[in-house]
């Protein structure tokens, strides 16, 4: 955390967070809405008092949960500044599921109330019969009438409350990463929100403006959001992330900082040079990335485009993490930082013993003193930990300046003939081929080497898939890895199964190609 006086960090708790904001300056906009609305922080603070009333009228108390199905707007917010202030955990979910893998995340996380809108109540529907939850508000039982008591008080016995967000379920059934509540003052905005967006250059107030563009079930993108209203920042909130779209907001509104993935920033760059030309994104400070390896072409394309405001990090939902800054990246390319201060990584073998410089192993990472477990999975958590450390399963190497380089999750890791392929480089290299629009890569069963490189691209509005587009992909590909990297073959999809995020859900793709056969990775 950067070093401030006492005085000076008293001053910043006192006037920083929703409610404090709220009493000081409560005409200051705190949302945009997706539809152009401004929503002020004592109408979101309002929000967010009755609706706290209203979970204490349902009987919740510290340590319950509340399952939240709603669109980017206020309203969610103003459920997770409620669920903040009555010590509730803020369980999102992800709105693409189905009625059977919410009623999976309700129940596991034990919540007492399931909100939902107008616009998924139908699934929402099925999802509450499911789960048997008690009080569920969604279509003719919305929130409208929750907490509205004629009071404009805040809610009794107010203590911390804590998002608990569910892993994504690439490798199983979803899992609640749930982190103990502190009993702090939800008035004082934590040390650690100071600290992070310090990370990153982000000050309380300062004229800050963030955009966010992806879907607020995730962990960053909510923690990115909900930090930016505790310090004082408007927020402009998009619905359906389109890159046009996102650069007349920018331009429109100024806005200084945001939270990306690289698919983002590659259909950005995909615009047409006079559509760009059009928007003046010279107010953007920090551009800040992460979720998915981004390639180099791209990432030097932005730094040319926006300047030198382009910041990756690494981190997970578990915790992180590490981050470098553009002049950094352009000295180490390829890296997704060092440690954070307070934190740790470390790259070890499958005996716990750290490997040498420049070999990959496992990545490990400890945050600070911050803990957490898998809910309900004392078997997950544990395999999860060498010590204080954890790893989500990334596989990279630290350099000698101690920069950490990622090659591939372990998951998705091939090994063809005892060699260890990582996917993550062929699809950097194939993404920079200039009809290609996504690809994804993954091993497939092969009798002799025990598996080969599959490739499946998704190319560009048209162009025209098959055997002449192959072989000059394979070509391209052909001079800059290793002939041991090609791929066998390379099938053609319309669009890859990514979420709203950038994710690639890529065992969608390769689990067929493994029906009835063990995959031991």
């Amino acid at each position: 955390m950067p070093v401030v006086s006492c005085c000076n960090e008293f001053y910043i708790w006192r006037v920083t967070g929703l409610w404090n904001i709220a009493r000081d300056q409560s005409e200051a906009i705190a949302v945009v809405e997706p539809d152009g609305t401004a929503v002020t922080y004592g109408e979101l603070a309002g929000l967010a008092n009755r609706y706290g009333r209203g979970f204490r009228s349902l009987g919740l108390t510290a340590g319950d949960s509340v399952a939240v199905l709603l669109p980017n707007g206020a309203q969610l917010l103003a459920v997770y500044f409620a669920a903040l202030q009555t010590g509730l955990y803020f369980v999102p979910l992800n709105w693409h599921l189905v009625a059977a893998e919410m009623a999976h995340i309700i129940t596991d996380s034990g919540a007492k109330v399931f909100v939902s809108s107008e616009r998924f109540a139908e699934e929402a529907a099925k999802a509450a019969e499911l789960s048997g939850v008690s009080n569920f508000y969604a279509g003719e039982r919305s929130l409208e009438g929750l907490g509205d008591d004629g009071s404009t008080d805040r809610p009794g016995d107010r203590t911390a409350g804590a998002p608990m967000v569910y892993t994504s379920g690439t490798s199983g059934r979803p899992k609640g990463v749930r982190r103990p509540l502190t009993g702090a003052d939800p008035d004082v905005v934590p040390p650690t929100a100071l600290w992070f967006f310090g990370l990153f250059g982000i000050k309380p107030f300062d004229n800050h403006v963030h955009i966010c563009g992806s879907p607020l079930y995730h962990t960053a993108v909510l923690n990115f959001v909900s930090i930016s209203l505790q310090l004082g920042h408007k927020t402009v909130l998009m619905d359906r992330w389109e890159p046009e779209e996102m650069l007349r907001l920018i331009d429109e509104h100024r806005v200084t900082h945001t939270h990306m993935v690289p698919t983002q920033f590659r259909r950005l760059l995909n615009l047409p040079q006079e559509v760009r030309d059009r928007y003046d994104v010279s107010s953007m400070r920090q551009a800040i990335h992460g979720a998915a390896p981004c390639p180099h072409e791209v990432k030097r394309q932005m730094l040319d485009w926006w300047g030198p405001v382009v910041i990756e990090y690494y981190a997970a939902s578990e915790g992180g993490g590490t981050s470098i800054m553009a002049e950094e990246w352009l000295r180490k390319p390829g890296s997704v930082g060092k440690a954070w201060p307070g934190s740790e990584i470390r790259v070890l073998d499958e005996a716990g013993e750290d490997m040498p410089v420049g070999e990959p192993g496992q990545v490990f990472m400890r945050m600070g003193t911050s803990t957490f477990e898998y809910h309900k999975d004392e078997d997950k958590t544990r395999k999860a930990r060498v010590g204080n450390l954890f790893t989500v399963g990334d596989i990279g190497y630290l350099d000698e300046d101690g920069y950490l380089f990622l090659c591939d999750r372990g998951s998705d890791l091939i090994i063809s003939g005892g060699v260890n392929i990582y996917p993550a480089e062929i699809e950097g290299e194939l993404s920079c081929h200039p009809k290609v629009a996504d690809v994804a890569v993954f091993g497939i069963p092969h009798e002799e080497w025990g598996e080969e490189i599959k490739a499946v691209v998704q190319p560009i509005d048209g162009v025209e898939a098959g055997a002449e587009l192959t072989r000059e992909l394979l070509a391209f590909l052909g001079e800059r890895v290793a002939k041991f990297k090609l791929p066998k073959s390379i099938d053609y999809t319309a669009e890859l199964p990514r979420d709203p995020n950038g994710k690639l859900y890529k065992r969608r793709l390769r689990d067929p190609y493994w029906a009835g056969r063990d995959r031991q990775i």
